[in-house]
C-alpha cells in the first residue's frame, strides 16, 4: 500500500511539473510575441511619420491609411477565424475551439472598430464628411454589427451548447460579408477606388509599400498576442464556471 501510494504521489508530482513547464513555455511564447509586436509597432510608427513619403494629393491625412488598412484586414480575418473555430467546435465537440472563437470575436471587434474610426477621421479632410454610405463602408459597418451581436448573444446565452450552435450560425452568416467588403468597390461605385484581386502595390512608391508591410506585420503580431491573452482568459472563466457548478 505504501509503495503504491508513493508511486501515485510521484506520478501526480510529475504530471504537475509537466503542466508547470508547459505553462512556462506558453508564457514565454506570449512574451516573445508581445515583445516583437512592441518593436514592430515602434518601427511602424517611425516609418509612418518619418519614412513614408507625403502623398501629393492627400498630404499628411494619408498617413492614417496604414493604420486603417491593417486594422480593417485584421478585423475581417478575425471574423473568418471566428467562423472556422465555431464550426470546428461543433464538429469536434472541443471547448477549446469555442475559446478561440470568442477570443477572435472580442479582439476582432476592437480592430474593426478602429478601422471604422480611422476611416472616418481620414474621410473628414479628404471627402469633406465623417461618413458616407459607400458600399465598402456600409458592408464594414454591417460586419461591426455582426461582431457586437455575436458577443451580446454569447454573453446572454452563457456557455451552453445552444449558445455555441447559435453563435456558429451567426458567425457563418457574418463571414459572408467579408468577401463582400473586399469586392464591393468593384461591384458598386463608391468613394473607395476599385482594386484588382491580387494587386498589392496599387501604384504606391517603394517606401509606402515597405511601411504598409511593416505595419501589417506589427499589427498582426499584436493581434496574435491579444487573441492568446483573451484565449487564456476564456479558459480560466470556463474552468471557474465548472468549479462553481461542482461546489454548488
Amino acid at each position: 500500500m505504501a509503495i503504491a501510494k508513493r508511486e501515485a504521489d510521484a506520478a501526480r508530482a510529475k504530471k504537475a511539473e509537466e503542466l508547470r513547464g508547459r505553462k512556462r513555455g506558453l508564457a514565454g511564447v506570449d512574451y516573445i510575441i508581445g515583445g516583437l509586436s512592441l518593436i514592430g509597432l515602434a518601427l511602424s510608427s517611425w516609418m509612418i511619420f518619418f519614412y513614408a513619403p507625403e502623398d501629393a494629393l492627400q498630404l499628411d491625412p494619408q498617413r492614417i491609411f496604414y493604420l486603417h488598412v491593417a486594422c480593417a484586414w485584421l478585423g475581417m480575418l478575425a471574423f473568418i477565424l471566428l467562423a472556422v473555430a465555431s464550426v470546428v467546435c461543433l464538429v469536434r465537440k472541443d471547448e477549446r475551439w469555442d475559446w478561440i472563437a470568442r477570443a477572435n470575436a472580442e479582439v476582432g471587434t476592437i480592430f474593426i472598430s478602429i478601422a471604422l474610426i480611422t476611416g472616418s477621421v481620414w474621410g473628414r479632410p479628404i471627402w469633406g464628411t465623417w461618413w458616407v454610405w459607400d458600399a465598402r463602408l456600409t458592408a464594414t459597418l454591417i460586419l461591426w454589427f455582426m461582431y457586437v451581436g455575436y458577443l451580446m448573444l454569447r454573453n446572454y446565452m452563457g456557455r451552453t451548447l445552444d449558445s455555441i450552435r447559435v453563435g456558429a450560425v451567426m458567425a457563418l452568416v457574418g463571414a459572408v460579408d467579408v468577401p463582400i467588403i473586399y469586392l464591393s468597390v468593384n461591384w458598386w461605385r463608391g468613394q473607395h477606388p476599385t482594386q484588382q484581386i491580387g494587386n498589392t502595390d496599387a501604384g504606391l512608391p517603394p517606401e509606402a509599400l515597405a511601411t504598409m508591410f511593416v505595419t501589417l506585420i506589427a499589427f498582426t503580431l499584436l493581434f496574435i498576442f491579444l487573441v492568446r491573452q483573451v484565449y487564456h482568459l476564456q479558459r480560466a472563466q470556463s474552468i471557474a464556471q465548472r468549479l462553481r457548478a461542482i461546489v454548488s
